[in-house]
Parts: C-alpha cells; structure tokens; sequence
C-alpha cells in the first residue's frame, strides 16, 4: 500500500447539504440534513492509464478477467462461466424500454484492458475512465493508493459542488448557453445515439467543465461505486428535524435484492449516472440518483473514484 496522496485531489471542507430529492425517482427520497466531514476526492474518476499503473505494480486480476463463481448462481448457464463482463449493444431498432437484456449482453473476455471483448484494447483511450471493474476491484485500487471510496453522502455532497438543492452539478439547467454539460445519450434510447455532445461511449476526463468544487465528470461517463449497500429506501426512519452525521448506510444482508431470493450476493451503491443515462429511460444524471449494482459485476459504464479522508492524511 502506498502512503496517501493527495497530488490529483480536491479538498472538500466539511459542510451539511440537503441530501436526496423527492421531485424524481422514489429511490431518492427524503430529503434529509446531512452533515460530513472534510476529505480529499480525486479530481476525476480514475482512469485507465492509472488503473494500469495500479496492475503493472501489483499484478492484480479483476473479477471480470476470472470469471464467475458458479456457487453464487445457482442454475446458471455455464457458457457465462467464463471470464467477461456486460457491455453495451444497441438494438437495430425501437425496442420496449421494459426489459434491459435487449440492449445488455454479457461478452467473454471484456474487461478493463480489452472494454469491447477479445480483439480490442484501451488504445487512444488512456485518459478515459477504467471501466468493467468490480466493487472489490476499486476497493483493491483504493487499498493500493492509501485512499478508500466514499460513502454515499461524501459522494453527493461532493458532487453538489456548493449548490444547496440543485437539479444537477452544476445547476437547474439541464444545458448551460446551449452547451451539454456532462457525457449522456441524446437520441431515442437504446437505439439511436445522436452524439450530441461529442461522444458515443466514454469521453476523456474533465471533457466537460468541472463543478463547484473543482471536480469533473460527477455526472455522466461512468456510473461510481460507493461504499455504501444498497437498500430501496434506507431513510425512511429518517427525522426531518434531525441531522445525520457521516452517515453510512445500512447493513450486508439488506442489500440483497428481494427479486432475486436465490442469488444472495449484497448491492452497493452507485452514483452519477453514464454516458447511457437518456431523459427518456434512466435520468440519473444528477447528484440526488442512485442505482444497486452487485458487487461481483462490473460493466461498460460503471468506474470509480478515491477519496482520503481528513482523518487518514
């Protein structure tokens, strides 16, 4: 492990925000006070050049790179045994937006060096965000660095940049002098990507103005890991009256996903929404959303960042 750095970092002071929204998806919701500490963030999401830092010294293996463990699936077609990861294929197309498997495949030999399967490679896209990395593959980066992940309120408060309630990072408009603010689908979702803003796929960091507080892509690109598990709605005990400190979510086995009673493997938390979110489907661009990912799945649109602790440093 190395010491901790904060060269690539922006000092976030300790503050409380109002944290969540009720005018979106019910996942988010209450509202509710919540006060942090100051930490560190990482300016960008690591990006593939770092993480390939991080493997050369190391010689670390992502989950994607082993492949599944059948014990956690029971019944599973074996041929989805093998090392890979899901990546993104668009449907020729209109398609319902009812079942994402249309759009979703799971590709043998995807992973953080080769993004799109056997045959391709992170060639021209170093300054890009890592992605197809598992929650335990950014933890081991993290370990690696000196830092940790941030939990969901350090991640938000963060992202909010200062900006008490906004809709987004950088405001209530959704483009800013006609300009799109962060990498996200513009087109008829899944079928039609318009490019709008620049970008099919993932877009180098800091592509697009940073918030705030200094920090890029904390909406659109790639979808973060946090440390917290994820639950449908862990703060409906919340009192409005109250502040919560630091909080940090709830425990292991409520993130299992009561759909899926079979497959017991915990969910955490995501945030910032990727270059897939569209306003017709996902809509989780904004600071306020979150998603459940289990934590042995990476794919095309999900990295991370680091954060260090005032404490740690």
């Amino acid at each position: 492990m190395k010491m901790a750095s904060t060269d690539g970092m922006q000092w976030i002071a300790p503050g409380s925000f109002m944290m969540g929204s009720e005018h979106h998806h019910p996942e988010e919701a209450p509202v509710r006070r919540v006060q942090v500490d100051g930490f560190w963030m990482d300016h960008s999401p690591v990006t593939n050049l770092q993480f390939a830092e991080f493997v050369r010294a190391t010689g670390y293996v992502t989950l994607a790179e082993q492949g599944m463990d059948p014990r956690q699936y029971p019944g599973i077609d074996s041929k989805l045994l093998v090392p890979g990861s899901l990546t993104f294929r668009p449907p020729r197309d209109p398609v319902s937006l009812e079942n994402p498997y249309t759009w979703w495949r799971f590709t043998p030999g995807a992973c953080w060096r080769d993004p799109d399967g056997e045959g391709t490679s992170i060639e021209g896209l170093k300054a890009h965000p890592v992605v197809h990395v598992a929650y335990e593959d950014a933890l081991a980066y993290a370990d690696w660095a000196g830092k940790d992940l941030p939990t969901e309120a350090e991640w938000e408060f963060a992202a909010r940049g200062g900006l008490e309630a906004a809709v987004y990072v950088w405001g209530n408009d959704f483009m800013v002098d006609g300009r799109y603010m962060a990498n996200t689908w513009q087109g008829e979702f899944p079928s039609q990507n318009l490019a709008l803003d620049g970008y099919e796929r993932t877009s180098p960091v800091g592509s697009y103005p940073p918030n705030g507080y200094g920090l890029v892509d904390m909406a659109g690109n790639v979808w973060e890991w946090t440390r917290d598990w994820y639950v449908e709605q862990p703060r409906s005990e919340s009192k409005r009256c109250c502040t919560s400190v630091n909080p940090r979510g709830p425990s292991r086995p409520d993130s299992y996903d009561p759909s899926q009673p079979l497959i017991q493997i915990p969910r955490k938390v995501l945030k910032g929404g990727s270059f897939l979110c569209a306003p017709s489907y996902c809509d989780r661009y904004r600071p306020s959303a979150r998603q459940p990912q289990m934590i042995d799945t990476g794919a095309c649109h999900i990295g991370f960042r680091c954060i260090v602790r005032a404490t740690l440093a």
